[in-house]
């Protein structure tokens, strides 16, 4: 039986960049290139780590935003990172590297060398949309009262 290839869903794509853009835009607030803003990840009794966003560079149309992530297991494993390209023109957020690897294409075929899913660049987007939501709900910032 033969496998329908992979066809890339930009549909839901698009509105996961909406999406993230959105969250990033409620994160960032007003910072500028070159500042960072730490975010504690916490219950009403445990710490979970902290987010950190950091502003890389900025242009008329977009901005490069690094976000990681530190915890309780740094001395294991290395937190996640990303760097993610804000589009202001189009209100899009797009996850531009992961982990140190870039320009992540539409669709793989799969198995590949590299062991991406066929739809690995919605996968990241999503994640990252599901990283900046926990962030938003249970993340406390010195700087931003209003975060949540």
């Amino acid at each position: 039986m033969a496998r329908a290839a992979y066809v890339t869903d930009l549909k839901t794509l698009q509105g996961e960049c909406s999406a993230n853009y959105l969250r990033l835009l409620r994160l960032v607030g007003d910072m500028e290139s070159g500042q960072r803003r730490d975010i504690a990840l916490r219950s009403d009794h445990q710490h979970f780590g902290d987010l950190h966003l950091a502003i890389l560079q900025e242009a008329p149309y977009t901005t490069l935003v690094e976000v990681t992530q530190s915890g309780p297991l740094d001395a294991v494993i290395e937190g996640p990172r990303m760097r993610v390209h804000l589009y202001h023109d189009v209100r899009m957020a797009e996850v531009v590297d992961f982990q140190r690897e870039r320009h992540f294409s539409g669709r793989y075929r799969y198995p590949n060398a590299r062991m991406h899913q066929p739809d690995e660049k919605l996968q990241l987007n999503c994640f990252l949309g599901e990283w900046l939501a926990h962030g938003l709900a249970h993340g406390h910032a010195v700087d931003m009262p209003e975060l949540r």
